[in-house]
């Protein structure tokens, strides 16, 4: 399905039949959906790319945003949206923006929006061949400048708790989990113990993420035997080649 999307939106319209138009015109298979959640949850594993026609009944439909948001960190779905600044205001009431690839305001062109669609369908279909990093952080700024960083390099999952980790680890399986030591409720050590109990997850690597580069803090953190650990203040170049070098030795 790496040249199929999901239309998402409420009814056919005269532009969202012409956008349909401009996406199959272009090569794109797109399959519809409305936005229910009875009918997301057909295409949770695939496609990989959501489009999302906004409307005037955002507001009535809480509960199918938040059901959204949840299939794009979950199951990393690219999602990119259509509708004005009040609908898109709305949209991020719920959705972070770190979660949406890209917003287009009406009026729209549809053959520019289609053409951007291909650009991301392709970019998709590159990013599939890449290693997987699930990053676990209750930190929203870190998640999303971590994310930035490392997704030039590799497909990054991002979750905001170890619940979230332990959700999308039950039917996802990553080449690398860099884990958040400190984090409220299921903190990281928590989550590596929950990891490792299970037989499905067990040898995956886990790194933690510190902010603190003590020695006893560190001795803290290498004693639960961890793949290793990395601290949060580490910049760009740092961090990457850190997961470079990682992934070079186990490879």
């Amino acid at each position: 399905m790496s040249n199929t999307l999901l239309l998402i939106s409420s009814g056919s319209t005269f532009m969202v039949d012409a956008l349909t138009k401009s996406l199959k015109d272009v090569g794109i298979e797109v399959l519809r959906a409305a936005p229910q959640i009875n009918e997301l949850e057909k295409f949770k594993d695939d496609p990989p790319v959501f489009l999302f026609y906004l409307g005037n009944y955002l507001e009535d439909i809480k509960d199918v945003l938040n059901y959204i948001k949840d299939m794009c960190i979950e199951k990393n779905k690219t999602l990119y949206t259509i509708g004005d600044m009040s609908e898109y205001s709305i949209l991020t009431s719920i959705i972070p923006e770190y979660v949406i690839l890209g917003h287009h305001e009406r009026p729209i062109n549809t053959k520019e929006v289609a053409s951007k669609m291909l650009e991301i369908l392709s970019v998709n279909e590159s990013l599939s061949k890449r290693k997987t990093i699930l990053l676990v952080d209750d930190d929203p700024t870190f998640l999303t400048l971590a994310k930035t960083w490392l997704e030039t390099e590799y497909n990054v999952i991002i979750v905001g708790s170890g619940v979230q980790a332990i959700t999308y680890l039950a039917s996802k399986r990553p080449d690398l989990i860099l884990l958040d030591y400190e984090m409220p409720i299921t903190d990281g050590p928590t989550v590596l113990e929950m990891i490792k109990s299970e037989e499905t997850t067990e040898d995956i690597p886990v790194i933690f993420l510190t902010g603190k580069g003590d020695k006893e803090s560190v001795m803290k953190v290498v004693s639960l035997k961890p793949n290793g650990y990395l601290l949060k203040t580490l910049n760009q170049y740092e961090l990457l080649k850190a997961i470079r070098e990682f992934f070079e030795s186990i490879d």
